[in-house]
């Protein structure tokens, strides 16, 4: 699309609800929010002639809270992404290609969820406008606008409900489908609207709106282009299935997942079958059909049955490899699921939110009527990784974890980048970074990277990021992880690196600022960070940050150097001394944390005393923020990686796999159990921090360690998981912040980074350990890199000047195009 497809400001199409939902507006209470209405699905309809179809047809589209678009039948596509309200996003298409002479129809559905979830939020608006299911498109057909108004058809769905208040949690909403309330063809052109009601023309109805139904409008202001690719992803059917039958239970809970959960445990013998499968009802016994796809996917579930009508079939769905209903459910467990009530005929089901997952378990209920089971699938939908990129060695184990960095960062790519797929699906304003670093090494499209840093660029009033963004988090405004916070900024400083947008980075680069001096009230007398509040999370392991925190002050200062070498290259000097004069300050006072005996930083200085622990996590934040000497860094890292002193304990880590919710309640009354030897032990990053660590590593000049310090990630790949789990020994088994390795092994061990903001140069500094051979591609914004490491020479073809650095740290540069080096 272009801006002549939809030249101006302001739109054609208005916005369109099915009817005016009635609100009791506070007459005392001027410019009060109004409480959203509660979940509902809207289908939208306009039928439309045309003589001849255009070679050309933009149109673009957005809708509070998610749309699908159709045109003549066939799906379009689906968004708008996730935002903040203020911030929507609407989509462009050229629909050419689905429309025909004559008869036409556009069909969209349009959700609504009403209370807000792990990836939605309500706007804050004072009418009507922003607070129900709402729709906006526009699209060109030659000289004339095909727009939303009064001439759409609209009907609130009766066939969706939401679970009730307390039945299902903040994340991926369960979906409860009756599909005789829902005609199959209502997406066709021919399909009968008549009995539906006109589409409503919204209004703004606050102050000085002026009754304005187009874009832009408040509570959604200017729209943004969407600015990122599309979701896709191959269809992945069920490789077979096992049965069992079970007693049916009475009285069963109208929560899918608790339906599912109590009739497994009477679950009886299994046997492998395959599909289509036909069920012979009976009057008092289930089906209980198990569909194990082998690995996690992720996308919408799909069923498709013959069944008379009334059926109904839940849907529960698990990332576990052995989940056994029998055991009791992990407390932490998900409670992902869906029920799919038939219509007797067409009844294939697809979810229209996108859910993670492992297994599949399905419940045929007794009763009368066979059911065949004809399909059970996962139409995966994620953020393509483009393929260009690549990475291979002599070492099957390390290319295996540089493939499983990316399944598992492209299983929680969707319209931003989340935690994971199987549970929460939150944009976590931290955990993103390592996704960021991911796609920039293995994806030659960053704008998901991009999206990244500003869509958490949405600060509080007093500067500091929400925990995570556009979603029920950010909407209730309380607490943060701070830390957090100075991930982002890492972040913003690494697409920086990467792809040198000036632009881009001067618009970050205040919300980073706002960030760093949130944190100056804190400042002690030693210029370090001391007593801070709001949840200091550093890393699922068990550190220590109350007191002066070295962990704290240490990404806090690596914050601030980034910061100021950004303001530099933007010729902000003066920003750039403040941030240089507050990391010195720092500097000096970081040497209280260092023990000479034992060759690191401790944790956390408690009433002018060093406490005892002294974690990797502290060794490392010293050498990437800079605070460590040069001299010392070596040293560091042999003490912090030295595999018989380190220790894997974790605050609240469960030893069934989930969380401990003992351990939990806790560390929130300030209980530390302290079940290592303090002294002497050192507490191993979980593989989130482990990013830091690896950072640590290479900026020590050991960064031929690495490749032997990566296999510890081969301890995830089991059981057919081909994903990096959330933590060493619990927690999901699909979580992107653990990804580290595809990183390392490019930046590292190949040693491809920018040489130059924007890699206007690239540097070169291959660390291959004992690898013999190995080879990669790695995207920049002028074209792939590709080197090639094999008997102590380097071949590398480049788009940009190469400086070269040897093993011996001699350095060598050299013009774009092929270049030889000796290792």
């Amino acid at each position: 699309m272009s801006s002549t497809d939809f030249p101006g400001v302001r739109w054609h199409g208005h916005w369109v609800a099915p009817d005016v939902p009635s609100f009791t507006i506070d007459p005392t209470s001027v410019g009060s929010d109004l409480a959203p209405a509660g979940f509902s699905r809207v289908l939208f309809r306009r039928i439309f002639d045309l003589p001849d179809v255009p070679a050309r047809v933009p149109l673009r589209i957005s809708a509070d809270s998610r749309y699908v678009l159709w045109i003549n039948g066939a799906e379009i596509g689906q968004g708008p992404i996730r935002s903040q309200p203020r911030r929507l996003r609407y989509d462009e298409y050229d629909i050419a290609a689905r429309l025909r002479p004559g008869r036409n129809v556009v069909a969209v559905l349009v959700t609504y969820y009403g209370h807000p979830n792990s990836f939605w939020q309500p706007a804050a608006s004072s009418s009507v406008m922003g607070r129900d299911a709402q729709l906006v498109l526009e699209a060109r057909l030659g000289d004339e606008w095909l727009v939303t108004d009064e001439r759409w058809r609209a009907l609130r769905s009766r066939a969706w409900r939401a679970l009730e208040a307390g039945k299902a949690l903040d994340g991926v909403p369960i979906e409860l489908l009756d599909a005789r309330e829902l005609d199959p063809a209502w997406v066709q052109p021919d399909f009968d609207d008549s009995s539906w009601v006109p589409a409503t023309v919204l209004k703004a109805g606050h102050d000085g709106a002026l009754a304005e139904s187009r874009p832009p409008v408040d509570p959604y202001g200017a729209m943004l282009a969407r600015g990122i690719g599309m979701l896709d992803g191959p269809r992945v059917v069920a490789p077979s299935i096992v049965v069992q039958g079970a007693p049916a239970l009475a009285d069963l809970p109208d929560h899918p997942a608790e339906r599912l959960i109590r009739q497994l445990r009477e679950g009886g013998p299994k046997q492998v079958g395959r599909l289509p499968l036909t069920v012979d009802r009976g009057p008092d016994a289930a089906t209980l059909i198990t569909v194990d796809f082998g690995r996690i996917v992720a996308g919408h579930v799909e069923l498709e049955v013959d069944a008379p009508p009334g059926v109904r079939l839940d849907l529960f769905y698990q990332e576990s490899a052995r989940y056994d209903a029998a055991r009791g459910p992990v407390d932490s467990a998900p409670r992902s699921s869906a029920s799919y009530v038939t219509r007797g005929f067409a009844d294939h089901y697809r979810a229209v939110d996108i859910n993670g997952l492992r297994q599949i378990f399905l419940m045929i209920p007794p009763g009368e009527g066979a059911v065949t089971v004809r399909d059970i699938a996962v139409s995966e939908q994620h953020y393509p990784f483009t393929r260009g990129a690549t990475f291979h060695s002599s070492d099957p184990e390390l290319d295996r974890l540089y493939r499983a960095g990316i399944r598992t960062t492209e299983l929680n790519s969707f319209d931003a980048f989340t935690d994971c797929p199987t549970r929460e699906q939150r944009a976590w304003v931290g955990d993103g970074v390592v996704h960021q670093m991911v796609h920039l090494v293995a994806n030659e499209d960053w704008r998901l990277a991009r999206n990244y840093v500003t869509l958490g660029a949405s600060p509080r009033a007093d500067g500091m990021l929400p925990m995570s963004v556009a979603g029920e988090i950010e909407y209730r405004g309380g607490y943060t992880i701070p830390d957090w916070a100075l991930h982002w900024i890492h972040g913003v400083w690494n697409q920086f690196r990467h792809d040198g947008d000036r632009s881009a980075t001067l618009e970050l680069l205040p919300v980073a600022e706002r960030v760093l001096r949130w944190y100056e009230p804190y400042i002690d007398d030693r210029g370090t960070l001391s007593d801070l509040p709001e949840w200091n999370l550093i890393d699922w392991s068990s550190v220590f940050s109350s007191g002066r925190s070295s962990l704290i002050t240490g990404l806090w200062a690596r914050g601030l150097a980034e910061y100021a070498e950004m303001a530099d290259w933007l010729g902000n000097t003066g920003s750039a001394a403040w941030a240089r004069t507050l990391w010195e300050n720092a500097r000096v006072g970081y040497e209280d944390f260092w023990s000479p005996g034992r060759g690191s930083y401790v944790d956390h200085i408690v009433g002018g005393k060093q406490m005892p622990a002294l974690s990797q996590a502290a060794g490392a934040v010293a050498i990437v923020s800079g605070l460590a000497p040069p001299e010392r860094r070596a040293g560091i890292v042999d003490v912090i990686t030295e595999a018989s002193r380190l220790v894997v304990r974790s605050w609240i880590g469960g030893e069934d796999g989930g969380y401990d919710m003992t351990k939990i309640v806790e560390q929130t009354l300030g209980i530390y159990r302290i079940d290592w030897d303090v002294d002497h032990e050192i507490v191993l990053a979980e593989p989130f921090f482990s990013y830091v660590v690896h950072d640590a590593v290479a900026a020590a000049g050991r960064a031929d360690r690495l490749p032997g310090l990566l296999r510890r990630w081969s301890v995830f790949l089991q059981d057919g998981f081909d994903t990096f789990g959330e933590c060493w020994g619990w927690g999901t088994p699909v979580h992107a912040w653990s990804s580290t390795p595809t990183k390392d092994l490019i930046w590292y061990v190949l040693g491809v980074t920018p040489d130059e903001p924007g890699y206007a140069a690239v540097r070169v500094a291959p660390r291959p350990g004992g690898i013999e051979r190995m080879a990669g591609a790695v995207p920049t914004p002028h074209g792939l890199v590709r080197v090639e490491v094999a008997n102590g020479r380097v071949g590398v073809d480049s788009p940009v000047p190469v400086r070269f650095v040897s093993s011996s740290g001699e350095e060598t540069s050299a013009a774009a195009g092929h270049s030889d080096f000796v290792l």
